[in-house]
């Protein structure tokens, strides 16, 4: 059987046009699991020691520097405020970041000799990894669930 070609129909006259809609950004793949933003401590000179970790590990969007360094998650973002010396913490309470992946995450943490822990999670079937930052900062991570 031989195939004969299709004969295309004449056209109609349309024309693409380009779209003057403001572009919206796609989602960040971290986002943290609070109300507003977050505080954390860190001493001075470990500026250097949290962009590997927050930008590169953990994919947050580095913002502002020295003074004010931020890491913007898709909802929020992580402010911190420094100190010299010791910190005198508050709070244990780990801070709560959600990401795409835990599997992948864990690898990463694998490759760069990070510690850190399994830990169950707040509902069954969701597993969340315990770690520390480089600022010694506690961090809960889970992967991020979508429903529907």
């Amino acid at each position: 059987m031989i195939m004969q070609p299709l004969e295309l129909e004449p056209s109609t006259g349309f024309e693409a046009v380009a779209d003057r809609r403001p572009r919206m950004e796609e989602p960040l793949p971290v986002r943290l699991i609070a109300v507003a933003d977050v505080r954390l401590h860190a001493m001075y000179g470990q500026e250097h020691l949290l962009d590997p970790f927050y930008a590169q590990l953990l994919e947050f969007v580095k913002e502002g520097d020295g003074q004010n360094l931020i890491y913007r998650g898709d909802n929020f973002s992580i402010h911190f405020d420094w100190h010299e010396g010791l910190i005198d913490r508050n709070s244990l309470r780990p801070v709560g970041i959600e990401v795409e992946s835990l599997g992948i995450l864990v690898r990463k943490l694998v490759e760069r000799e990070i510690e850190f822990q399994f830990e169950r999670g707040l509902t069954p079937g969701s597993p969340c990894v315990l770690m520390h930052d480089p600022a010694g900062n506690a961090l809960q991570v889970y992967e991020r669930r979508h429903i529907g």
